[in-house]
């Protein structure tokens, strides 16, 4: 039951940052540093609120660990957002689903989690499904692919960060804590870049914040309930979203390659999830 409850956030949380992709699309006149600005200080807008209104400490009860947490998450968020000034958004989104690997090995490495060894085999099944969807581009820049991958790694260590982190704090005061820090590493970095917003970049800018705060919630919340390797490869439905966005709003045209490289991540997925370790 808890499983399937951590799936159902998950999946909200993807879709949301799905919809959050599509607005950084329209956002490449701006720095990565305003952008991340925009993301973070909106979203306080409902994280405060939150807390406040239900009485919940803003402090947390493991501040080391929070801070951590908004420090390697602005790391990971800045990097994606450096690397689409570099590569398609759809190509960053992709790579950037190498985290969840990354997760696997850090849970394992760090948490002492156990995983089976077809596992590692369903995860190559999901991640070459990634590649499929958008093939091998020899003109993608070389510096792109390094932020994305560096990102990649650090959003690795997020999942892990939060799942040490557990139950002990509310979701709501982990994600705060994630937009304080950011907001204030985005604004110092973007000041000398800044670009006033005009017209519906406004509500671009804040529709940042708020796809990107029930994103940051529901992640938090299913990294809570369930063990990192059973729902870190759920993120890779961002992809699938994100694909159908750009067919739905963009009017992108996808190949039978791309339905293929969905195909393997869904099956990558169930396969991963069917195999998990029994708890003992």
């Amino acid at each position: 039951m808890e499983l399937k409850k951590a799936i159902t956030f998950m999946i909200i949380s993807t879709l949301s940052f799905a919809c959050m992709n599509a607005i950084v699309k329209h956002l490449v006149h701006m720095s990565a540093f305003q952008i991340v600005f925009f993301r973070s200080f909106s979203c306080l807008f409902f994280t405060f609120t939150f807390l406040i209104k239900n009485k919940i400490p803003l402090l947390g009860n493991n501040q080391g660990l929070l801070v951590l947490r908004g420090i390697v998450g602005v790391i990971s968020m800045t990097l994606f957002f450096m690397s689409t000034k570099y590569l398609p958004i759809g190509t960053a989104v992709s790579l950037r689903y190498m985290a969840p690997i990354f997760a696997g090995v850090f849970a394992v490495l760090l948490l002492k989690e156990k995983m089976k060894s077809i596992q590692w085999l369903f995860f190559l099944v999901a991640f070459s499904g990634v590649i499929i969807l958008k093939g091998f581009d020899t003109s993608l820049s070389a510096y792109g692919l390094l932020l994305i991958f560096i990102s990649a790694i650090f959003s690795g260590l997020v999942y892990v960060v939060i799942s040490k982190i557990g139950k002990s704090d509310h979701p709501v005061v982990v994600v705060n804590y994630f937009m304080v820090i950011a907001s204030i590493v985005g604004g110092v970095l973007s000041i000398n870049d800044w670009i006033i917003p005009v017209g519906k970049d406004w509500f671009l800018v804040f529709g940042l914040g708020c796809f990107g705060y029930f994103g940051q919630v529901y992640m938090t919340k299913a990294f809570q309930i369930a063990k990192t390797n059973q729902i870190a490869p759920f993120k890779y439905m961002e992809v699938v979203f994100t694909l159908l966005l750009g067919v739905t709003v963009f009017s992108e045209v996808y190949t039978f390659y791309s339905l293929f490289g969905i195909a393997l991540i869904i099956a990558g997925l169930v396969l991963n999830v069917t195999h998990k370790p029994k708890p003992k």
